[in-house]
């Protein structure tokens, strides 16, 4: 039985964590510092998008690429080219300016999330996907929950350029750990296999397939809505500082984090299916709690209610994903399909809610996501139904 390689995974355990915790920084500033300068919901929500909608269109080609060429090469460009865009924000002064920056900051993500997850799925023995990738994720969620909390910290007794040079010291951190410590590419399963990459075509026609890509982009869908929106909320209805708004956006995603491992132990064990469904239910219910809040304990409370069906939610979808990529020799198209879905969602769920915003009263951005969440999960069950009755009946 295949076992983990414990010293390439903590490897990209770390740089990911690095990297990752220095995006998440700027996560709680970027919309109120657009908002200061003017920008009305639609472009906080481009923002957001402009990152997502540049991933997108990049993510098919670099996850097919991995396949092809290898991991390590991407992982290690990507987090080169995240260091250099961090201080491209420091000469920053219009928003215009702003969201071109994070359109060029999507195309370094698309080369880096993929092939990690890729790389995560290729060494994870088999039965143990579920454990193996809830760690994983914490990588993802921690950081992107410690980032905004450090961020607010910086903002409030340093300043806005102080979380910039932040993010780019610890991209080229996570830059410096996988360029010298990875193995080469060579050395790769993936390459060492030499299996051409499987089509997205052909991904697409499988019901299951189509179940995984909403459902993880209607739940990122609300993560979109979530750190484009809640800082200005917090800050316009209730006059919270930097620091709490930081707290806010980081308790959802710090909650998801700490769980996943647990859940995925979870996973491997019980109906991942199941788990998949009351994780997107409790997620629903969670935005809904968004627009009731009257106060900073409502709003903390509503967040990590988020976590806990994020998490719930979250782990054994992707430990489906690894299955499903191992089985057809296409982990990282069957990663950069995923990554699309999240991008879509994120980008989907800021504009949404930024329309929202412009035409109704902010709180309702909330119920909008919460309701694309129900959709959303809704549709996994309708999908995934076909593939139980046919496992029945054989």
């Amino acid at each position: 039985m295949k076992r983990l390689d414990k010293k390439i995974f903590g490897i990209l355990f770390f740089s990911i964590f690095t990297a990752v915790t220095g995006v998440g920084i700027v996560v709680p500033l970027l919309p109120v510092y657009a908002h200061d300068l003017g920008a009305k919901g639609i472009y906080i929500g481009l923002l957001f998008a402009s990152f997502s909608l540049s991933r997108t269109f990049f993510l098919p080609f670099f996850g097919r690429r991995s396949d092809r060429c290898g991991r390590k090469p991407l992982i290690v460009s990507g987090l080169f080219c995240y260091g250099l865009i961090s201080f491209a924000f420091i000469a920053a002064a219009n928003v215009e300016l702003l969201i071109a920056i994070r359109f060029v900051q999507g195309i370094a993500s698309a080369m880096i999330m993929p092939a990690t997850q890729a790389y995560v799925g290729d060494i994870t023995p088999e039965n143990r996907e579920g454990f193996t990738m809830g760690l994983f994720n914490m990588s993802t969620f921690i950081g992107l929950s410690l980032g905004p909390f450090l961020g607010g910290l910086l903002n409030d007794h340093f300043s806005l350029d102080a979380a910039f040079v932040s993010m780019g010291v610890l991209s080229f951190i996570g830059f410096f750990l996988s360029l010298l410590m990875l193995p080469p590419a060579a050395t790769e399963q993936v390459i060492v296999r030499r299996e051409a990459p499987v089509a997205f075509r052909t991904l697409l026609k499988d019901p299951y397939v189509e179940a995984i890509f909403v459902f993880r982009m209607a739940y990122t869908a609300c993560i979109g809505a979530i750190w484009g929106f809640l800082p200005v909320f917090a800050d316009a209805e209730f006059s919270l500082s930097s620091s709490s708004i930081g707290i806010l956006v980081m308790l959802g995603i710090f909650t998801s984090g700490i769980l996943q491992t647990p859940m995925g132990i979870i996973a491997d064990r019980w109906n991942k299916r199941l788990m998949i469904l009351l994780g997107g239910g409790i997620v629903a219910y969670s935005m809904v709690l968004f627009q009731w809040s009257w106060g900073f304990w409502d709003l903390l409370t509503a967040s990590v209610v988020f976590g806990i069906g994020g998490s719930m939610g979250m782990a054994p979808l992707m430990a489906v994903t690894v299955q499903k990529g191992a089985r057809i020799r296409g982990m990282g198209a069957m990663m950069s399909l995923v990554t699309v879905a999240h991008s879509l969602g994120m980008m989907l769920g800021s504009l949404l809610a930024g329309i929202m915003m412009d035409l109704v009263e902010m709180r309702y951005v909330f119920t909008s996501s919460g309701g694309v969440m129900a959709l959303g999960t809704v549709v996994f069950f309708v999908r995934t139904l076909e593939r139980k009755k046919r496992e029945v009946s054989d």
